[in-house]
């Protein structure tokens, strides 16, 4: 049995994070080569540093009809209009620092058309369906310990950096830059959040607060009250400790300070450590990448299962083998709070998905869409369906179907 006592903590990083600015510019390729191609194929890998973009990968995109010479030109043609989308995403961060400027860092792509050898095993044909893009684990988490359905400790850390994004982006804080990290510590009795044991931000700042030489403490005053705001009535108490920019001075950061690559940040686009997790990165590859999509596809499921009410905390893995369409595993985790027998689930929420091929994932949450974008910071999940697509995943639209098994 889990323990129902204990003290957990999650972070999350910035938009403005080197390696979400990585991430973003990854996802922009991703979008660029959806909306040209709904089957594009995407592997893309971004590395930033001091005024430096550079891009790698294979990519693969065409039309309907198309020869091979015309759709390689095609794939070629998206890979030369990326430049501006790439700046632009750099531009809607907010870099326009001497160090990484959203004009005047240089830029260099070297993607290329996609391995033969991958494509023959994971296309489709007449015989078979779309196999796996890769062998692989890929897991799924939700719980009830906040409205997202999201452990308390990341959400609280989500929430805390979008709110200062916010008021950065506005112009009412604009001392504030875009490079920061949170970190949310909580103490949790009888496995629900009852105290924020502690709270670290470290915010990329100018020189200049309101006018005034920077300090830490004139920094803390800033931006506590924003902070503050995220959490519930009760949960910040007088024993709450704060440490915010506990090294000093944050003015050189993003790329300048630290290089950024695409991916490294697997456990705060997830669940914070609170869940297993199978290894794979989610941006810069297409709904192709199980990587990405099963990930979604288990969250959704997981995420169902919790606003069902079948239990408290639910957490699933599915497997794959390249090249093979049907899951080579699908297991069941309630942690103990179980309104039904896992068993029951295993067996009914693959059949709610198609069997959870990679095509039946793709076609039953409209996963061949630009709508990467906006998921590279933040998290990957507890967000908002929009109208446009994005984060499917996050509906809830199965849990009628699941009430019905108990």
């Amino acid at each position: 049995m889990g323990r129902s006592s204990y003290v957990f903590t999650s972070e999350s990083v910035s938009e403005g994070h080197p390696d979400k600015v990585a991430d973003r510019i990854s996802d922009t390729v991703v979008d660029a080569f959806l909306e040209a191609d709904p089957e594009a194929r995407v592997a893309c890998e971004t590395m930033v540093t001091t005024n430096r973009i550079l891009l790698a990968g294979e990519v693969r995109a065409a039309k309907p009809g198309m020869s091979k010479p015309e759709s390689k030109k095609y794939a070629k043609d998206i890979i030369a209009s990326l430049q501006p989308k790439v700046r632009a995403a750099v531009k809607d961060i907010g870099y326009e620092q001497k160090g990484f400027h959203w004009e005047k860092a240089k830029y260099a792509c070297f993607l290329h058309g996609q391995s033969a050898h991958i494509a023959q095993g994971v296309d489709a044909s007449a015989k078979k369906d779309e196999g796996a893009g890769d062998q692989g684990i890929m897991f799924g988490h939700a719980c009830a310990e906040t409205p997202e359905l999201m452990p308390a400790t990341l959400q609280y850390s989500h929430n805390i950096l979008k709110r200062l994004a916010e008021v950065r982006h506005s112009g009412e804080r604009p001392e504030l830059e875009p490079d920061a990290k949170s970190q949310v510590t909580l103490r949790y009795e009888n496995g629900k959040p009852v105290e924020v044991v502690a709270i670290v931000v470290s915010h990329q700042h100018k020189k200049k607060l309101n006018g005034n030489s920077y300090t830490t403490k004139r920094f803390e005053e800033l931006i506590k009250p924003y902070v503050m705001s995220v959490f519930p009535d009760g949960l910040v108490t007088k024993k709450t400790k704060w440490m915010v920019n506990p090294t000093g001075r944050f003015e050189i950061g993003g790329p300048d300070g630290d290089a950024g690559l695409t991916g490294r940040k697997i456990i705060v686009d997830t669940y914070g450590g609170a869940s297993p997790h199978g290894g794979g990165a989610f941006s810069g590859k297409d709904p192709t990448k199980v990587d990405r999509s099963a990930a979604y596809a288990c969250r959704y499921l997981a995420k169902n299962v919790v606003a069902a009410g079948l239990a408290d905390r639910c957490t699933i893995q599915i497997s794959y083998a390249i090249g093979v369409a049907a899951p080579t595993s699908f297991y069941v985790d309630l942690h103990g709070s179980d309104r039904i027998d896992p068993a029951v689930l295993e067996k009914r929420l693959p059949e709610l998905m198609g069997g959870c091929t990679p095509r039946a994932i793709r076609t039953h949450l409209k996963l061949n869409k630009p709508i990467y974008a906006r998921t590279a910071a933040y998290g990957h999940f507890g967000r908002q369906p929009d109208n446009e697509g994005g984060f499917s995943w996050e509906r809830d639209d199965l849990v009628p179907e699941l009430k019905r098994l108990v």
